[in-house]
């Protein structure tokens, strides 16, 4: 979004950056505004009320919760304290995981994900867990392809990595956009599993990237005090705070129900769309869509000459600059995006 107005682009439709097509809901940005008063305070290191809020609404303890200034920091707060020598990533996935185990030197190898597979994790990876691992990363639905791990596989992961003590984190911050978030969740493995830890974000589901919140969940308190330690004390805002508490309230779950139909709804448009001009869409259950433009690279170099930010894929493991991602937004937005990749494409 930057570069483009650094290049003189004035009116942009990012469809790059997943963020919920709604904006961020008008009483939690009332919430953050009032806080600024408070602003002349420090902000509570240990987020206490923000807390209590994420453990009525994800239905877990309180004390097995961390906050902190986006889900990257708690990330890099976790690696830090855990320091891992070995672990696993997909590929592709998430940058910021590697970027993370290579800031404390450890060796992260890559799990590929095969494009004949359509991108889904399969149960070959079993065999690949061994106890030399410290660690494994997954996210679900994974990013950026949108695909998510079936739940008997993510079973027997679960299982795998509690017998060969290896540490495993999943990053759930796109959970919430799916029809059947409970299905797809492990928090039900956090009461027998001490070495088990969830990313989550406030960032894409409520619009609040430049607020910057994200938390963590994990049932083992050595751990948590551990991850406080590894960080500054006063990394979440007051008005972060204040913005992440007024959406853990029952009066935002009609934008929660809003925000799902319109992402089913516009992903099935968008999909439809995109492969009636000839692009290869694989089948993902996110607020966003991974694609392939056959034999076509730069598409997102020839869309921002038109006003329009996709994300290009060449630069994640295991892909090349024939795939790309882009957001679902509101159906007035994909109608733009699609009229613009016909014109490219025609």
């Amino acid at each position: 979004m930057y570069s483009a107005r650094e290049k003189g682009l004035e009116h942009i439709l990012d469809f790059s950056a997943n963020i919920n097509p709604l904006g961020l809901p008008r009483q939690v940005q009332l919430a953050a505004e009032r806080s600024v008063r408070d602003c002349v305070h420090y902000p509570d290191p240990l987020c206490r009320a923000l807390a209590e809020k994420i453990a009525r609404h994800e239905q877990v303890k309180q004390e097995w919760i961390i906050c902190g200034n986006g889900a990257a920091d708690v990330l890099f707060r976790l690696v830090y304290a855990l320091r891992p020598r070995r672990a696993l990533l997909l590929s592709p996935t998430f940058s910021e995981y590697e970027q993370a185990l290579r800031a404390v030197g450890c060796r992260a190898a890559g799990w590929l994900l095969k494009e004949a597979d359509g991108f889904r994790l399969t149960e070959d990876v079993l065999q690949r867990l061994d106890p030399a691992l410290d660690m494994l990363i997954l996210c679900n639905p994974n990013n950026p392809t949108g695909v998510l791990i079936d739940p008997l596989l993510l079973q027997k992961v679960l299982k795998a990595c509690a017998e060969k003590h290896i540490f495993l984190v999943v990053d759930e911050c796109f959970n919430d956009f799916l029809q059947k978030p409970a299905c797809h969740t492990v928090k039900p493995w956090l009461v027998e599993n001490t070495g088990l830890f969830i990313l989550k974000a406030f960032t894409k589901f409520y619009g609040m990237a430049g607020l910057r919140l994200g938390y963590g969940l994990c049932s083992c308190q050595p751990l948590l005090e551990a991850i406080r330690q590894a960080g500054q004390p006063w990394s979440v805002s007051v008005p972060a705070q204040a913005a992440g508490a007024a959406v853990m309230t029952p009066e935002l779950e009609e934008y929660r129900e809003r925000t799902k139909r319109l992402i089913l709804q516009e992903r099935l448009y968008l999909a439809e769309a995109l492969r009636r001009v000839g692009l290869r869409v694989f089948d993902g259950q996110a607020n966003y869509l991974f694609f392939k433009a056959e034999g076509l690279e730069g598409l997102e170099v020839q869309l921002e000459q038109q006003g329009i930010l996709i994300r290009g894929c060449g630069n994640y493991r295991g892909l090349t600059k024939e795939f790309y991602r882009v957001a679902v937004r509101t159906h007035e937005e994909n109608v733009q995006l699609t009229a613009a990749l016909q014109k490219i494409l025609k």
